[in-house]
């Protein structure tokens, strides 16, 4: 900030009080800064020019933001900076280009060369105390953009994604999951290759691999094209109609459809809930297509699993559940997070693509090549509330179909369903419906299939087709009733009822309670529950049934939390089964570990014990857990790591930040302080912590953004950042690279003199960190950076004089530096070393 003095608001006031008696002119008439200073008093006119000005500014009658600005008898004004642009609705990457702009100093009236942003002229109104920046678009009705405009050139950039997915023990041999991704830009086409190693564990120890993807694509307005080796998968659709059967395989060709990748404001919504009921202690398995894609430790209870860290889209997933190290239960589960339709006008939606099937490294026997593929889906936008999908497709030697419907009956009522076949295989209906009715929800699921492998067939090594082996005719089906009530703002209650054919048979029915409250003065959850369930394995094959009460409090320091519980349900032999737990979690800050957790319980068997753990380096990211079954002492575990290589031009890092937005920065910090820590905020995303050295920054593809750099937390050091913003844009698999430096700074309190000794006004005092202007009595107060203490005083693009100051010399009050008078003579360009005078 630059000091106003007292006389600049009586400027102000004088303006306003003459202002009726001027000759009322358009703001965007041209006239000259002596022409409106002509009638001010000497003594005012003398703090107009060459001072620093508070003023609004605006861009095309749009408010562009409050600013410090210099203005000159010569009709040029200067940009000292922003100081307020909290009301203003301009992007601040187009602020940064302004700035930088006005910043050089630009000449009032028409622009005439080297004008950004389609810049005609640019006017200061003395009576508004106004900037009016004009452009082309001024008369324009401004036009909400549709699509984000890709950059200029293109962008270029590598991010490498490792994956590894762990989970054994004892009586169940290690299995696993390494996937390496990655996403490279090479101007407008993005480029992405998907290799996966498997091993699925238990009798089948076969290491299995595969590439699933290795092609080029290239984003368009509403529209993609990709070429290459890729899975046919549902991209570009806003509801894919479910098939049956056979998964896609690899196929090398063309795929074209629709896209929403540069369209704007994209919501990624998560809707209906996955539900698991573990009897015991246990782990949960998520696989798509065969491939583990992430595990989690589950409590015994009815809960729902944590689907956050799956991809976006609709799709199947095999979900398996494992308690004791045996797995006992495994269930075919819809992950539903669709896209939204975002534009009424166009109603269809579509992907079609063709080619030959075939695998590339590939040894999964199920995987066919050879034959020609082909295959179309289709959404169509009946009305604003009902989406229509039909899908057709060659799999191998099947046809496979499906249609969908998905319906929002009213704002707080919504239905999707399927119904789909394949050929020689079977049909299949899925149906889900959820209902808001302010105080809660009601989700109602049903799926049910009718299968029939009488004339498939199998083609053996030496090419003989002959019938399927294990042929299978039945039906089998799942439904559920799950009810969520709040009783007040602390209290709810809820409630399932589900009822299965097939695999499992029987109806299983969950009742519980929640109340938050007090427990020994601090904050306590309790649960209540109530359960009725199917036989399993884990029950003795007799019906699950039991009470369960659980109560979490926030005990001990910050981040920590006891909760216990107490119970009783079908032990494994069919008996009773009387339990109780006791866990202990703390969540850690500025550790590699950020959470850690430990289980101790007690049932019929015996002792068990558990534990999990989350944790974050620089270079990577993941979660772990443990469990002893109480019931035979086995030991079981998981292990997800997760990690990125990002590479831009010769500059690379190895990061655990999770790649959200497509794109990336590689950003290096060098700082004059030790143990800073900084935050980088992205305009278009989320923060990102920084400290000296090198880091990464996930930012959002196909926009353009900036991002903001600043201290962490309320305690700020004296000292700047520069740049304190860097703008960027980006194709998806693009990565940037910027340096910015942290240098600790002084504030310096001087008066700046002509050789004979008068002030000098108006005049530039530049510094690595700031630049400030002097007054009209020559005093000036800027930051400057203490590793360099050196001035440099300019009029225009003159240099006229510099210093280099002796701090030590200095006396220096509360950090600020106080420099006397400044001589500023020719002779100091020649002795930079020279000491400034002191004010005497």
């Amino acid at each position: 900030m630059f000091p106003m003095k007292p006389i600049a608001v009586a400027l102000a006031l004088f303006t306003c009080a003459t202002a009726s008696a001027a000759t009322p002119e358009k703001s965007t008439t041209t006239r000259s800064l002596l022409a409106q200073s002509k009638g001010l008093p000497s003594d005012f006119e003398e703090h107009f020019f060459d001072v620093p000005l508070v003023v609004r500014v605006e861009r095309d009658q749009q408010f562009l933001g409050e600013a410090s600005i210099v203005l000159s008898r010569d009709d040029r004004l200067t940009l000292l900076e922003f100081t307020d642009v909290g009301d203003s609705q301009i992007s601040a990457s187009e602020r940064d280009t302004w700035s930088a702009y006005l910043q050089q100093g630009v000449a009032l009236g028409p622009c005439t060369s080297q004008c950004p942003e389609q810049l005609m002229a640019v006017h200061y109104s003395l009576e508004n105390s106004l900037v009016s920046i004009l452009t082309e678009n001024a008369e324009r009705d401004p036009e909400a953009k549709r699509y984000y405009t890709q950059p200029e050139g293109g962008s270029t950039g590598l991010m490498v994604r490792n994956q590894l997915n762990l989970n054994g023990g004892q009586d169940q041999d290690l299995g696993g999951r390494y996937g390496l991704q990655t996403s490279s830009s090479l101007g407008n086409w993005t480029q992405s290759f998907n290799m996966q190693l498997a091993r699925l564990g238990g009798p089948d120890d076969q290491l299995y691999h595969a590439v699933h993807e290795l092609y080029t694509q290239r984003e368009l307005q509403g529209t993609f094209l990709r070429l290459g080796y890729f899975m046919p998968n549902s991209e570009g659709l806003s509801r894919q109609p479910r098939s049956f059967g056979a998964s896609p395989d690899t196929t090398v060709g063309v795929m074209y459809g629709s896209s929403d990748s540069l369209a704007i404001d994209s919501p990624t919504p998560s809707v209906y809930p996955i539900y698991v009921t573990a009897n015991r202690q246990a782990a949960v398995e998520i696989l798509r297509n065969g491939l583990l894609i992430n595990t989690q430790a589950v409590e015994p209870g009815l809960q729902t699993l944590d689907t956050r860290p799956l991809p976006g889209g609709i799709y199947e997933v095999e979900v398996r559940l494992i308690e004791d190290g045996q797995i006992t239960s495994t269930t075919q589960e819809l992950v539903y997070k669709p896209g939204n339709w975002r534009n009424h006008e166009e109603r269809w939606r579509y992907n079609v693509f063709a080619g030959e099937e075939k695998k590339l490294w590939s040894n999964w026997q199920e995987q066919a090549s050879g034959e020609m593929t082909a295959g179309a889906a289709i959404n169509y936008l009946l009305h604003p509330r009902v989406i229509l999908g039909v899908s057709a497709r060659q799999i191998r030697d099947s046809l496979q179909y499906g249609t969908s419907l998905d319906w929002t009956v009213a704002n707080n009522l919504s239905l999707f369903a399927n119904v789909y076949e394949t050929q020689d295989h079977g049909t299949g209906l899925d149906l889900q419906t959820m209902y808001n009715y302010g105080s809660g929800n009601i989700f109602l699921t049903h799926n049910r299939s009718w299968l029939n492998t009488t004339n498939t067939y199998e083609t053996l090594p030496d090419g003989t087709r002959v019938r399927q082996r294990n042929v299978f005719i039945g039906e089998a089906s799942n439904s559920s009733l799950a009810v969520n009530h709040r009783l007040s703002s602390k209290s709810s209650v809820n409630a399932r009822v589900s009822h299965s054919e097939g695999n499992v048979e029987g109806v299983g029915v969950d009742l519980g309670w929640t109340q938050r409250g007090l427990f020994l003065g601090s904050d306590a959850n309790w649960r209540f529950s109530v359960f009725d369930r199917p036989g399993s394995v884990s029950s003795g094959d007799a019906r699950n049934r039991g009470v369960d009460l659980t109560v979490s409090v926030a005990l001990g320091g910050p981040g920590e939390q006891w909760s216990g519980s107490i119970g009783t349900r079908t032990s494994r032999d069919g008996g009773r089964d009387n339990n109780g737990s006791l866990t202990y979690r703390k969540d850690i800050k500025d550790h590699v570990l950020q959470s850690v957790s430990a289980t101790a319980s007690a049932d019929t068997y015996g002792v068990g014990l558990s534990g999990t753990g989350s944790f974050a380096t620089d270079q990577v990211y993941g979660d772990a857990f443990f469990q002893r079954s109480s019931y035979n002492d086995n030991l079981t575990g998981g292990l997800n790591l997760d990690s990125t290589l990002a590479i831009s031009g010769q500059k690379m890092v190895m990061t655990g930040q999770p790649q959200t937005g497509g794109a990336g920065m590689i950003v290096d910090v060098e700082s004059d302080l030790e143990q800073i820590a900084l935050r980088a905020d992205d305009l278009s995303g989320g923060s990102v912590r920084l400290r000296p050295g090198r880091n990464f920054i996930p930012i959002t593809a196909y926009k353009s953004s900036s991002v903001s750099f600043d201290f962490e937390g309320t305690d700020v050091p004296a000292a700047t950042i520069q740049p304190a913003r860097s703008g960027y844009h980006l194709n998806k698999g693009g990565v940037d690279y910027r340096q910015i430096r942290v240098m600790k700074t002084l504030t310096v309190l001087g008066r700046l003199l002509d050789p004979q000794g008068k002030p000098l006004k108006g005049h530039h005092i530049i510094n690595h960190a700031s630049r400030g202007v002097s007054e009209v009595d020559g005093f000036f107060s800027m930051e400057m950076n203490a590793g360099s203490p050196t001035l440099e005083v300019r009029r225009g693009d003159q240099l006229l004089c510099q210093f280099r100051l002796d701090t030590g010399a200095l006396r220096n009050e509360n950090n600020v530096l106080m420099i006397g008078d400044l001589r500023c003579t020719a002779d100091t360009l020649a002795d930079a070393a020279q000491h400034p005078q002191k004010a005497g």
